[in-house]
């Protein structure tokens, strides 16, 4: 790689922007693609995301563009932070702009409908002579942002591009750890946008400190049984894009998904719930693939069975709590102890 690095970053939203503005305050080069021609020349204007990020000035470095050609050209890495539903429809729209040498990451925690795909499938179905990976962690964009000291992780099977995306986002407030886990390490991202909602709507239930702790390990628990039967490694979940990422999911107000469960929890109906939070909130979608494929599977997973019934079919919470207080005591951690032998 040159000395200076250009990159682009497709989406605007929130996430987007922070990456692609923190990697133009390194003094690179980027190039932010958004559909909206309007916005992107409002970010050049007034070199700020008010939708997004109000009030957080951005780099003269990043030049937003609603040209896809443009934002890809000579590029050398490419993040894709797009919601899940419009993930490969971009793809397909970036892929004839795009060389088989450029690094292409996904920055993306959902999961496709139907196909039950994570990005980095698509990617890889998409784009099979790119080189690829993942960027998952504790990642909320409002503290990035902020320069809140923050660690994610890059996954992926290609060392070239574990390196990359280290140096290109590496900062001093910025640390990325690697893995070679692509999986695992995006389903930690996704999975636990479940909990968040979970976790939100017993906030706003009052529910105590023993309730979270609980409800936060067997998540733990249960996301990494569900992963490891579709392949991941089990260890993944103990580090950022597992634990980490759960733990800061699961706490905090700034969380789309746990604000969307805490909006459960007062009493609002889903479509309520979405529609005040104004963003996408990944969980919701992602519960009900998760559910049909845990029954396919026939994965125990009581949390997301329980969640399931009190956001689609509005069952009382208390009576799906009772109902998980009351299924068979199993072991505690499944990999020391299995479920069979308990």
């Amino acid at each position: 790689m040159t000395d200076r690095v250009k990159v682009a970053v497709l989406g605007g939203g929130s996430f987007g922007t922070v990456i692609a503005n923190l990697i133009g305050s390194k003094g690179e080069q980027v190039n932010l693609w958004m559909r909206n021609a309007e916005r992107a020349e409002e970010i050049n204007r007034t070199h700020e995301n008010n939708r997004y990020l109000p009030g957080r000035q951005l780099s003269q470095n990043l030049i937003a563009t609603a040209d896809l050609q443009q934002a890809l050209a000579d590029a050398e890495i490419i993040f894709v932070s797009i919601p899940s539903q419009s993930f490969r429809d971009v793809i397909c729209q970036a892929k004839p702009f795009l060389r088989s040498d450029q690094i292409v990451v996904s920055t993306t925690k959902g999961i496709e409908a139907n196909s039950f795909s994570l990005m980095s499938q698509i990617l890889a179905q998409e784009l099979p002579d790119n080189p690829i990976g993942v960027i998952s962690g504790p990642n909320l964009a409002k503290e990035i942002a902020q320069q809140q000291l923050t660690a994610t992780v890059i996954a992926s099977e290609d060392e070239r591009v574990r390196t990359a995306v280290q140096e290109i986002l590496h900062c001093a407030f910025f640390r990325v750890y690697a893995s070679t886990d692509m999986y695992g390490v995006e389903l930690g991202g996704t999975l636990k946008n479940i909990y968040a909602i979970a976790s939100g709507l017993s906030a706003a239930l009052g529910m105590g400190e023993n309730t979270k702790s609980m409800l936060m390990t067997r998540s733990l628990a249960e996301m990494s049984r569900f992963a490891v039967q579709l392949g991941a490694n089990p260890m993944t979940f103990l580090g950022l894009a597992g634990v980490g990422d759960l733990i800061v999911t699961c706490s905090s107000p700034l969380s789309r998904n746990y604000r969307v469960g805490y909006a459960l929890g007062e009493g609002k109906s889903l479509d309520d719930a979405v529609e005040a939070l104004g963003e996408v909130a990944e969980g919701v979608n992602t519960l009900r693939y998760v559910k049909e494929k845990a029954d396919e599977l026939e994965i125990y997973m009581p949390l997301v069975s329980g969640l399931y019934e009190v956001v689609f079919n509005h069952a009382p919470v208390s009576q799906v709590a009772k109902m998980m207080m009351l299924n068979t005591q199993s072991s505690d951690v499944e990999f020391v102890l299995p479920r069979a032998d308990s």
